[in-house]
Parts: C-alpha cells; sequence; structure tokens
C-alpha cells in the first residue's frame, strides 16, 4: 500500500498544501495512480475512459507501448536527458523527421524553433517575433481565443477571467469576433479589411494576426475555409504576420496533421505543443516561415527548450503515422464520432465535429448547470469528459485517435444517454456506467 493510499484522506495534503489554482482535480476527485491506451486507474483500482487525453497532449492514448518503449531504451543507455540548445543525435533524429515526414510534404519550408516547455511560450515567441520582424507593436485576435496565460500570450487570450488574473492592462491586442460562434456568422474578416483601409479607424496596423483555426477552449468551432484564405490574402497583402496556434488544434486532433491544411492556406508562424511529443512529455514548437526568422542569437532563451526524451518519443510517435493501420484507424474513429452525433440529435443540443474533437453545445437547454451535471454524471459512472466554452457550457470530448472504436461508441453513448436522462429528468440505468473501459 502507498503512503498516499495508507493516510484517511488521500486527498488531504492537496487541499492543505497545493495551491487554490489547481481546477480539474475539483471536477475529478479522485486520485489516479496509472494509465494504459485510453484507461485510467484510480489507486483503489476503478478505471476510467479518457474523453479528455490531457487536454488534448494525449492523442496517442496514455503510454503508448512503441512510444514508452522508445524512451524506457534511450533512458537505459544512459541517454542525454537534458541539453539546452546543446546538438545532440535526439535532437537531430526529431529535426530530420519531422521536416522530412510532416513539413516537406505539405509544402512547409519552415524552420523550427525549441521554445521552452509548454504551449504558451511558443506563443510568446511567435508574438516576439512578429514584432521584431514588422517593427510593430500591436495584435490581432479573435473573441474565443485561448492562447496561454503568460503575459504576451494572455493578451491574445479573451477570457475575461483569466485576463484580470494578470493584475496588469492587457491592451495591446485588439479583438476581433470569431467569424462563427454562439452569436452566430460574423463578417471578421471583412471589418478587418475595413479597418486596414481606413485610415481613421483608429486600429494601428499590426505586426500579427494570431488564431486557433480550429477554437477548442472556446467551444469547438472552426473557422470557415473562405475566410481563412481570404484573412491569408489581407496579411499578405498589408505585411501582416499570420499566426495559426496548433497547439490543441494540431497533431491529427481535427483531422488533418495541421487544422490549417484543409482550407489550404499557409501561416507564416505555427506554434506546436502538447501532443507533438506523443507521451505528454513537455516539448513546445515554433515553426518560422522562409524569410521570418529575424532573431538575433540568443534572443529567446530557456533552460528545457532541449526535453531529449521528448524528442526521442517524438520519433517514435511519428513511426504512427507512417503505419496505414494507425492511419486508417483515426479515420474511422473521426468518422464514426461525425455520424454517431448525426444519428444520435437531441432537442436544442447543436453538436460541432472536427476530427477527434466534439463541441456538444448546451447553451440553449441548461448551459453551465446542465454540461456540470453531465461531467459529474459522466465520471461517476466511468468517463472522463470536460465543459468548455462561453459559460463551460459546451461538452468538450478528446478521445484519443487510436481509441478502440467499441470503446469510443460506448462513451459516445454514455454521454447521449446522460444528456437524454438529465434533460427528461428521467434516472440513468445502472447498465449505462459498465464496461466503459478497454481491456487492458
Amino acid at each position: 500500500m502507498t503512503e498516499l493510499a495508507a493516510v484517511a484522506d488521500p486527498t488531504q495534503v492537496f487541499d492543505e498544501r497545493e495551491s487554490n489554482t489547481r481546477s480539474y482535480c475539483r471536477v475529478f476527485p479522485a486520485v489516479l495512480s496509472s494509465a494504459r491506451g485510453s484507461t485510467v486507474v484510480d489507486q483503489n483500482g476503478r478505471a476510467y475512459l479518457d474523453f479528455f487525453a490531457g487536454a488534448g497532449a494525449l492523442n496517442y492514448g496514455h503510454n503508448h507501448e512503441h512510444i514508452k518503449r522508445q524512451v524506457v531504451d534511450y533512458l537505459s543507455q544512459d541517454g542525454l536527458v537534458h541539453a539546452l540548445d546543446f546538438y545532440t543525435p535526439a535532437k537531430r533524429d526529431f529535426l530530420e523527421r519531422f521536416c522530412r515526414e510532416v513539413l516537406e510534404p505539405r509544402g512547409l519550408r519552415h524552420r523550427v524553433q525549441f521554445c521552452g516547455s509548454t504551449g504558451t511560450d511558443a506563443v510568446e515567441a511567435a508574438l516576439k517575433l512578429a514584432r521584431k520582424h514588422t517593427g510593430r507593436s500591436k495584435v490581432i485576435a479573435f473573441s474565443g481565443s485561448y492562447h496561454g496565460v503568460s503575459r504576451g500570450s494572455l493578451a491574445a487570450t479573451s477570457d475575461l477571467t483569466l485576463r484580470k488574473a494578470a493584475g496588469i492592462p492587457l491592451d495591446e491586442v485588439t479583438f476581433l469576433p470569431f467569424p462563427v460562434g454562439p452569436g452566430g456568422p460574423f463578417p471578421s474578416v471583412a471589418l478587418l479589411e475595413r479597418f486596414l483601409t481606413d485610415d481613421l479607424s483608429g486600429v494601428e496596423l499590426p505586426a500579427a494576426v494570431i488564431l486557433e483555426v480550429v477554437q477548442m477552449e472556446g467551444g469547438v468551432y472552426r473557422i470557415p475555409d473562405a475566410d481563412l484564405r481570404r484573412l491569408r490574402e489581407l496579411c499578405d497583402a498589408y505585411g501582416i504576420v499570420l499566426i495559426a496556434d496548433e497547439i490543441q488544434a494540431g497533431c491529427g486532433r481535427t483531422g488533418g496533421f495541421f487544422s490549417f491544411e484543409q482550407a489550404g492556406i499557409v501561416p507564416d508562424l505555427i506554434t506546436v505543443s502538447k501532443s507533438i511529443s506523443g507521451l505528454g512529455l513537455p516539448m513546445s514548437l515554433l515553426l518560422i516561415g522562409e524569410g521570418l526568422d529575424a532573431w538575433d542569437v540568443g534572443d529567446h532563451p530557456g533552460t528545457f527548450r532541449g526535453n531529449q526524451l521528448a524528442f526521442v518519443a517524438a520519433c517514435a510517435a511519428l513511426d504512427l503515422w507512417r503505419t496505414p493501420e494507425f492511419v486508417t484507424h483515426a479515420a474511422a474513429g473521426a468518422e464514426l464520432l461525425r455520424t454517431f452525433w448525426e444519428k444520435n440529435t437531441l432537442p436544442g443540443v447543436e453538436v460541432r465535429c472536427e476530427g477527434h474533437a466534439v463541441g456538444i453545445d448546451l447553451t440553449a437547454v441548461g448551459g453551465r448547470a446542465l454540461a456540470s451535471a453531465v461531467v459529474t454524471e459522466c465520471f461517476e459512472r466511468g468517463l472522463i469528459v470536460e465543459s468548455t466554452g462561453r459559460g463551460k457550457a459546451v461538452l468538450k470530448l478528446l478521445p484519443a485517435l487510436n481509441m478502440d472504436l467499441d470503446a469510443l461508441t460506448r462513451g459516445c453513448e454514455l454521454v447521449h444517454a446522460t444528456l437524454r436522462s438529465l434533460l427528461s429528468h428521467a434516472p440513468l440505468p445502472e447498465a449505462s456506467s459498465i464496461s466503459l473501459a478497454e481491456n487492458i
């Protein structure tokens, strides 16, 4: 028995000693101890099916056997773990393979900058580089956006509660409504064009426009392809750097490896993190378009830029993309999600599917209270799923790309049954909680 399990209250030390800022553990109050694939197990041996995937950091599930084996083998040979930006075989292997297997087939001639350990530092680097390259300071971002909570990225994040926590003005960013959202379509790109062509608009020519092609924390909304293409044209016409934040929507989560591929455009700067390491290890990248690498030596340093274990794991994750079985299975899972929620509609509930990201919008049928009740009920019955969006009224399903299709169906069935039960005020059958977890 572990020391944690031996105490009367296994969460007491967290309540007494961990900062008040903790959040997920308040929603999912279990002490989680192990995981494999899409199954997470608490210290009491109860298994949960994971529709959360580390907030998008575990696109290949927990402890993927192939990825884990490569990391364990590397460690067993005393491979270098920490190296800042020294040359290492692990970094060389990742650079060569990422460029050859991901960037070049998509016509991307971007350089790769290794940033600090989290996605927000890649966003910080992107904003700094855009300003350095253009000599301008202002930035355009969108309502519903989430880019991180460090100083620069928080300025481009629209959540007013998060912005208030900064304690200082964050006034260098102008926000436009996202072209799609709870209020319906909006001519955001036309509005931006109006600003740019009017010398009395009051809006300065910006250094950059930053967006998530698919807003994940905003409720799973994709910018229409035509709008994204027009935005690319505007940025080209006015010398504005276009930054695509692929931190949560990328690495296959919303269809292609990158969410912007669908529109056929190429961003100037691309931020990548979360699932790029394949195993949930900290890693973030800034992909820099040709002619934009304006950094001077040492302009954006960081102690943990050289996470060698993440490089090894990332190469192992790239192995999966070379396997037809993985690609076919991922496509089948995305199609299963789309068809399930198309066939199982509920009155007043809007569902938005983007690959392996599903937003179930409960705004019109109970909002935050209903979404919270669904999250709680699902967790009690063995499924981890979170809520997001305006007022936390959108259930966000993020299953692993390689989740067993039967388990994927059972998870969707539980969410649907829970919703139907709560909407009709009818009890949920006890059988709805059985056999959720994958066989591990």
